[in-house]
């Protein structure tokens, strides 16, 4: 290259047949031209201005080391390299990493308080890591999430109103307090630790953000009942001045209507026979439940004194511990005799209980689910049998308050329900069979 003071300096590359480049100031210049009768095939012009001076190769620019950086260790200061020339399609070997050690604390694990946790890190392929296992009751948890629990606890008082929902069933206790529980843990993240620090425009955010999060309608509505359940007793209580949740309402939408089974369907479920302690116990179940209207907590729970097959009645605790006596046909009566003669003596469990599974307890709700799975010819839930027993009432021509009563709502508004199923079902029945539909 030619530096000329201030001047552009044009270069021209001209490569020949001997592979030579030959760079001169003027093309036309002997300098330029090659020394060859082959013409050049290529020719290649660019333009670079320079400054005055003289060039001065720059040495690599390194950084500064800063007076607070830490300092780095000496086995990873340097970069290895290798002279191993990888051949083309040969595999690539992953780096290796340096070992670590990783401390962690338990606050509810092994006695000695702490484990130390050291694995040397391996490519995939070449090995697994090595991991300590944990059961869900030594499960790692963090220092500030318990402190977090524990604040929840002691400022609102959740185990004191889980004490007071102890007239109500299980699953609504366990559902409300650890409704409020997740309200609680919302709120902290907004700066707002008490609940009589909350008003009514922190729990219409509250409801809008689990809007956003896609929950369904029923479940958004029994966050609102446990809050405004929480708040009323809260006030009762004195925790708080007044009660913000007093007119809080969860946002409307479009509710399903309830599944009901034909009664082929029906038909299908109900007519299978068998001698196995196991076939007659499941065949009661699903006469029972549909001949009665059972919620599936009141089958489970029932006791051999509940039971009337003289008189063809069952009574049962419904919700709330409101206790209700419900006729069965004889159909159901036949069924329940013949188990309890014979196949309930076959299987162990508690005297009282009139149905227990195979490990010897009480019958449970996923038991009865999964007995439904195994004979149900489309997937059915347990409660479905509980709305085609109240719709094939309505579509006999039952009185909606006997449908109440035998279904034990504390509202009619909840037993309407069922009125809408009937409508939609004659529409469907006069669009299917009249002619002029």
């Amino acid at each position: 290259m030619i530096v000329n003071g201030s001047k552009t300096v044009r270069a021209y590359i001209t490569p020949t047949s001997s592979n030579r480049a030959v760079v001169g100031l003027n093309p036309d210049s002997s300098a330029s031209t090659p020394k060859t009768s082959e013409p050049p095939f290529l020719g290649v012009a660019f333009e670079m201005p320079f400054r005055p001076g003289p060039l001065v190769e720059a040495a690599p620019a390194t950084p500064s080391p800063r007076a607070d950086a830490p300092a780095r260790p000496a086995a990873v200061a340097a970069v290895p390299t290798s002279s191993v020339r990888r051949l083309n399609g040969s595999a690539i070997d992953p780096p290796s990493l340096p070992s670590c050690t990783t401390r962690r604390t338990f606050p509810s694990g092994p006695p000695s308080g702490s484990v130390h946790v050291s694995a040397r890190a391996r490519p995939p392929g070449a090995g697994t890591l090595d991991f300590m296992a944990t059961n869900r009751d030594d499960r790692p948890r963090c220092d500030a999430d318990a402190h977090a629990a524990a604040a929840v606890s002691r400022a609102w008082d959740l185990a004191g109103f889980g004490n007071w929902l102890s007239g109500r069933a299980d699953a609504t206790r366990r559902a409300y307090v650890g409704d409020l529980t997740s309200f609680a843990q919302w709120m902290g993240r907004s700066d707002v630790s008490r609940p009589a620090d909350v008003d009514r425009l922190h729990l219409r955010r509250y409801l809008a953000s689990l809007g956003t999060r896609h929950l369904a309608r029923a479940t958004v509505a029994r966050k609102a009942a446990a809050l405004r359940c929480y708040f009323a007793w809260a006030l009762r209580e004195g925790v708080v001045p007044a009660d913000p949740a007093r007119t809080l309402r969860a946002p409307s939408g479009k509710g399903r209507l309830p599944r009901v089974l034909s009664s082929g369907e029906i038909g299908t479920l109900l007519d299978g026979t068998g001698t196995s302690a196991i076939e007659q116990r499941d065949r009661a179940v699903l006469e029972l439940l549909y001949a009665a209207g059972l919620r599936v907590s009141e089958l489970c729970g029932l006791d051999r004194r509940g039971v009337d097959l003289a008189g063809r009645t069952v009574t049962v605790l419904g919700k709330g511990g409101k206790e209700r006596r419900v006729p069965i046909h004889d159909t159901a009566a036949a069924a329940l005799g013949e188990w309890l003669r014979a196949g309930r003596a076959e299987m162990p469990g508690p005297h009282e209980a009139v149905f227990v599974n195979r490990r010897g307890a009480r019958l449970g709700p996923r038991d009865v689910r999964r007995i439904l799975d195994r004979l149900a010819a489309a997937p059915t839930h347990p409660h479905a049998l509980r709305h085609t027993f109240a719709t094939h009432l309505l579509d006999g021509g039952a009185d909606l308050r006997v449908v109440q009563e035998l279904l034990g709502h504390a509202s009619l508004a909840t037993t309407q329900i069922y009125t809408h199923v009937s409508k939609e079902r004659l529409r469907a029945v006069y669009e299917g069979t009249h002619p002029r539909a």
